[in-house]
Formats: structure tokens, sequence, C-alpha cells
């Protein structure tokens, strides 16, 4: 991994590799090569590519991936098999899929090359490290790492701890797997079993687990605690820190780039821009100038080749930041505004409070049900509102559906007299970041 010492020897670097990627792609990809063979007269130019979005590659997925052995009909067979999370596809790709969150999921292809290049960012450029973990940088540190999060889908990082757990076979007995799908009090109980020095998990079960550390059910002490996958505010990292009385060190990535970029020890997230091109566009996707945030974020992906990703529209809205960092890195500092819904307390059998963790209602809505266009608000400590923007009798009986799965599983949790009620042809509030929240507290 190179160390850049001026932000120049990362843009040189980063323009060899991009040269390198559509020169490639010009003559090896069916969806890129027409658009980028109209360049060949001069220097094939990224900013002449349209903008593309998850719907459309979902849409000509055959033609996006360069392999034509992998079809979008064989992944989704694959995925579908929980038994086979972590497994080469084909005996050499890695695969994961994407939560839907912004309203569609999607399946991505990594070959050997684009996850060397996530193991290398992760176990050599940051420290200390983000959550996103490879075998070498878990034997450095020697740690009991604890995953916390959904283990039972083909997601980025239950694909990442199996895949380090299965190459390395004495990490098994360093790191846990544990869903969040089960009752908080089982949860709780494999936690203080487990006795983790470090918790890997999303800042919305971060605070959770926060709460029942403060209340005595759970007792752990970590000294490190990851976070990534939704937004950590100032607030939760001190609520946090706080409580568990350890570090807490935030990580951005996405399905698309497993490793976006990682926070120093200043606290600052610096974009991975060697290997990745960020473009924080306006909602008529023209750039933005630094230190201004972003209607929407462009990415192009330099090192995957299967699966190529040019101008992307990511939906997040980043802003660039103006100064250097103080810790002397020449990677860019980027501040993000994504999704960060709330716990919801619901009332328990016995009036104890019972908590209901955003990723885990929002999962089991998209696994179980197949809804990702949805908010559920809580009404009150007993009551829930499903609601989604379509209408008619096919949008009524998924909703139903979707009411029903979502009750059992409440239920499950021990918020044994919950309800949840549907509600069709809503219009989805939007936050500052335009995304629309999927789970909103009373």
């Amino acid at each position: 991994m190179a160390v850049y010492r001026a932000p120049a020897q990362v843009a040189a670097r980063q323009q060899v590799r991009l040269s390198l990627l559509l020169n490639f792609l010009a003559q090896g990809s069916t969806l890129y090569a027409p658009s980028l063979r109209k360049q060949w007269d001069g220097p094939l130019q990224l900013h002449s590519l349209p903008v593309v979005k998850k719907t459309e590659l979902m849409e000509r997925f055959d033609e996006w991936v360069v392999d034509p052995d992998i079809t979008l009909r064989g992944l989704r067979d694959f995925v579908a098999d929980p038994a086979r999370i972590a497994e080469p596809y084909l005996g050499k790709y890695v695969v994961w899929e994407s939560s839907g969150s912004s309203g569609q999921s999607a399946l991505f292809v990594q070959d050997a090359y684009a996850m060397s290049i996530y193991d290398a960012l992760e176990s050599l450029r940051h420290v200390p490290r983000a959550p996103v973990l490879c075998g070498a940088g878990l034997a450095q540190m020697q740690q009991r790492i604890a995953f916390v999060g959904v283990t039972t889908g083909h997601f980025a990082s239950i694909v990442q701890m199996r895949r380090m757990q299965t190459l390395y076979p004495w990490a098994a007995q360093a790191s846990c797997n544990i869903s969040i799908l089960q009752p908080m009090a089982s949860l709780v109980q494999e936690l203080n079993a487990f006795a983790p020095t470090v918790v890997a998990t999303y800042p919305s079960v971060a605070v959770a687990l926060a709460d029942q550390q403060e209340r005595g059910a759970l007792h752990i002490a970590p000294h490190a605690l990851w976070t990534g996958g939704e937004t950590l505010s100032a607030a939760a990292r001190a609520r946090v820190a706080g409580v568990m009385h350890c570090a807490v060190r935030d990580h951005y990535g996405a399905s698309e780039f497993l490793s976006i970029a990682s926070e120093c020890s200043h606290g600052h997230l610096h974009a991975n821009t060697d290997w990745l091109i960020l473009e924080p566009v306006d909602d008529k996707f023209h750039p933005v100038p630094a230190g201004t945030a972003s209607a929407t974020t462009l990415l192009t992906h330099l090192g995957n080749r299967i699966q190529p990703l040019l101008r992307y529209d990511l939906g997040d809205q980043v802003t660039v930041s103006t100064e250097p960092c103080e810790c002397g890195s020449a990677l860019p500092v980027i501040h993000v505004a994504g999704r960060c819904d709330p716990p919801l307390k619901m009332r328990g059998c016995n009036g104890e409070p019972v908590t209901l963790l955003p990723l885990a209602l929002t999962t089991v809505l998209e696994e179980q049900a197949r809804l990702y266009e949805f908010q559920l608000h809580q009404q009150d400590d007993q009551t829930l509102v499903l609601q989604v923007p379509q209408t008619g009798k096919q949008a009524g009986a998924a909703l139903r559906r979707a009411c029903s799965v979502l009750e059992a599983f409440v239920h499950l949790q021990g918020a044994t007299s919950a309800r949840v009620t549907p509600r069709q042809g809503a219009t989805l509030q939007r936050g500052k970041s335009g995304k629309a929240p999927r789970v909103i507290a009373a």
C-alpha cells in the first residue's frame, strides 16, 4: 500500500488507475464499451460518461458484469441460500447483496483483485482499524471481536466476517457473529458470554447496547467499539463512549465499495481516493465545490473490473472539507449525511421497555416480506404504522403480508401487545439529506 505525502500524489495514482480501467472496459465491457469507443480520438474521459443508477444496472445486469458466466439468475439462486454465505461463487468470486435501503436491493460481485484492495485498505492504512476486517489485521491485534449485526443474509459485513473465519481458522476462536434479529435479552447474553475486546456494529445498535450496559444487563469491557452502516452523530458517539468507557471509531462504506473512508486518530473520515473517485454533485448532477453539501454523490470504483461502477449514483450526501487534516494524511476529509434511524422503545408484556433495533425491523421487512420502499412510524409504545406510497389491490396485499410478518417479529422480541397497522398511498417523509428515513420514533 503506497504512502502519500501530498494530495498531488494521490491524484496522480488515481488517474493512472482510472486510465487503465477505462482502456480495459473500452475493449471488454458490453455495457460501457459503446460510450468509451466514441472517445477513441483522444484520451478517455470519465466525465463524458452518463450517470448510472442501481435500477438501471440491475435491469441490464448480464451486460453489466464482464464475465459471461456470471448471470443474475445464477446469483439470485446463490444468495437465496443462507448456508452459502461467504462461499466462493463459481469457485472464485465473493458475492454480497445490498440491503435495499434506497428502494431496491442489488447484487455485487468481487474478484480476488478487488478483495485484495479491501483487505489492504483495512489492514495497512488506518489505525485504529475500522469494522471491515481482514485476517492479517486481526492476527496483528490479537483481539476478541464481536460483530453484532444481521447474520442471516448475504450482506457485506457478515460475508467479510465469515470469509475471514474461513480463510483463517484460528479467527473463528477470536471472533463471533451475533444476530440483531434475536430478542435483546439473548443478544446481551451472547455478548456477556463472549466478553469481546472489540465490538463492531451499527450506531443505533451501539446506543442500544450502551443502554443495556447502563442498566447493568450488559457487562462487557471492550477497549474499542467500531461503527458503520449508519451516520454516527456526535451525541451518539459521546453517549456510547461515556457509558462503555472505550474509544468509538467510525467507518464509511457501502456494498458498492466496502471501504470508502476510515476514521483517523483525529476523528475525521478520510476517503480512499487512490482507489475510488467521489463526485459530490447537485440534483442535476453538476459538481459542487468543496465545503458544499452535495445532493448526491457519484462513485467510480477503480479496482473492480468484473462488475464495473463508473459514475454510479450512490445516493449519499457528502461534503469534502476545504481544510487538510491535522493527522497529516494526504487523503481528503469528507463529512457524510446518511441514515441514522433511532431504536424504538415499546411496552413489554410486564411493562418493561422493549427495544426494537431499526436495522432488525428493516431487515425483517426486506428479507421476509420483500418490501423495500416504506416508512415505519411509531405512534405510541404499542402501535406501529407501516406505510407505503403504492396503492391498489396488489399493494394492499403486500402491505398486509408485511404487517403480519413484522407483528410476529415484534411479539417475538417481547412487545406482545404491539400491533402494526397498514397505510397505503403515503407520502414518505424525507430528511435533510434527501433520503427518506425508514424508521421514525414517536
